[in-house]
């Protein structure tokens, strides 16, 4: 029986890196679509969530996430979990992998990858709205692929934007939330929002609007006239279209039709190149495609640095 290697997060970070990873995730998606598979179990307020998914020439992934509400209140991690790899000819367990290094390069990642595809390469300004988690993820993608930006980061709370900002050099708070929008070249929200916090009629041609935050049916970030004015992308219609209210809502609504959400990962070469007359919006759902593409490439950089 081969060896099962364990990556935990400081070292296994330490291989990677924003662009690379990015890259990884498009060869992902050339592959054959992933079949992917969520399961549930409860106690109480407690939850067990099992995501696993399967691509033929890449693998297999088991993400285990356990969310347990009262955890903080013992001085614990309200989630936690572990992602077990396994190999694709044999089925062989290869890898456990640290369940919050793989859900960091994620998210960051499929959001960092869409704006990549559709955002100004020589953008200037980029605003994060959200000062949590995710935020501090999008500071490192986004200023390791944009060094020559200046990124500022907005949160209902200021106190909470500057001690995120104070742990990265060079970033800075921006105190109005509609004034920065306008400035910015790239917008990322990642808040737990449930009504939209960015205006359509702030956002002006050649900007890029990225959405990480809504995960439920009844959350959004943008508001309609976002959603009309600028031609639409995303990570997965299998993961955004029916599930997330970002797009659900104005669906149901006859707000917008489905022929308006132009393409996904799936059909990469569907994405423009950046066009300054048009204003680009991409939804980041997740899935556990994206788990298993990570776990693999998180492998793939241990073992070259070995």
């Amino acid at each position: 029986m081969s060896t099962i290697l364990q990556i935990p997060f400081a070292e296994g970070e330490a291989t990677l890196s924003w662009l690379s990873f990015c890259e990884a995730l498009a060869a992902g998606h050339r592959l054959p679509k992933a079949e992917v598979s969520d399961t549930f179990l409860y106690r109480g307020k407690d939850t067990l969530l099992n995501r696993a998914a399967w691509i033929d020439g890449l693998g297999l992934a088991v993400k285990s996430a356990t969310i347990f509400p009262e955890n903080p209140e013992a001085g614990q991690p309200m989630v936690n979990g572990g992602v077990c790899l396994y190999d694709d000819l044999h089925g062989m367990l290869q890898a456990l992998v640290d369940f919050h290094l793989v859900t960091k390069w994620k998210t960051a990642g499929d959001s960092l990858l869409g704006a990549r595809r559709l955002a100004n390469p020589d953008s200037q300004e980029i605003l994060i709205v959200g000062a949590g988690t995710v935020g501090a993820s999008l500071i490192e993608a986004f200023g390791a692929a944009y060094p020559k930006a200046q990124i500022r980061v907005w949160n209902r709370t200021t106190a909470k934007a500057e001690t995120l900002v104070s742990s990265y050099p060079g970033t800075r708070v921006a105190e109005n939330l509609e004034p920065a929008v306008r400035a910015a070249d790239i917008i990322i929200t990642c808040t737990m929002s449930s009504t939209p916090i960015i205006q359509g009629e702030w956002l002006r041609p050649g900007q890029h609007l990225n959405l990480i935050g809504a995960y439920r049916p009844d959350m959004r970030e943008a508001d309609d006239t976002a959603l009309h004015r600028a031609k639409i992308y995303c990570d997965s219609f299998d993961t955004t279209v029916d599930h997330i209210g970002e797009f659900k809502i104005p669906l149901a609504a006859g707000t917008i039709k489905r022929a308006n959400i132009l393409a996904d990962f799936y059909q990469l070469d569907a994405f423009p190149d950046y066009d300054p007359a048009h204003i680009t919006l991409f939804k980041n759902g997740g899935g556990a495609h994206l788990d298993l593409m990570t776990s693999r490439h998180i492998l793939d950089s241990w073992r070259n640095a070995m």
